[in-house]
């Protein structure tokens, strides 16, 4: 009996739900490290322009992108709800991504989770790899992995 019940465990996800725009992403939080406010991001010269520089955390460097801009949305728009999440990634260390605003920690089991359709997966839906469900509310489930590749 026990064993079923790890089974079902297993199978939840917590997700840190973020708005990016007037979208709700949720971003698997086992990827997560941290969650920064906003502060100076210096910029690199001749990066790609999704990356908007560094910043110092603590003493370590941490490159930080615009998820906006990668995702070919309109420019950031920074707030006091401005946030950086730190993401780390086992081959490439941490990484900040830009969102708009942290709103909860939500947890989805499978049920919950509408794969995408592959043939759908273009331009901004190559970034999501399903969409929860949390009540009456859609969370577009963010694909880290896809995110993070040079040449998305």
């Amino acid at each position: 009996m026990a064993e079923q019940l790890e089974v079902v465990e297993n199978e939840r996800k917590q997700y840190i739900v973020v708005k990016i725009g007037n979208e709700q992403y949720g971003i698997d939080i086992s990827y997560v490290d941290n969650i920064v406010r906003m502060q100076k991001i210096t910029r690199v010269p001749k990066a790609q322009a999704y990356f908007k520089g560094i910043i110092n955390l603590r003493g370590e460097i941490v490159p930080v992108m615009s998820i906006r801009t990668k995702m070919d949305l309109e420019d950031d728009v920074f707030t006091n709800a401005s946030r950086i999440i730190i993401l780390k990634i086992e081959q490439q260390g941490s990484l900040g991504i830009i969102v708009d605003e942290v709103k909860e920690v939500v947890t989805l089991g499978t049920a919950e989770i509408e794969k995408v359709a592959s043939q759908i997966k273009d331009g901004k839906e190559s970034f999501i790899n399903g969409i929860g469900k949390n009540g009456e509310e859609l969370i577009s489930l963010l694909d880290i992995h896809s995110i993070l590749e040079e040449n998305a």
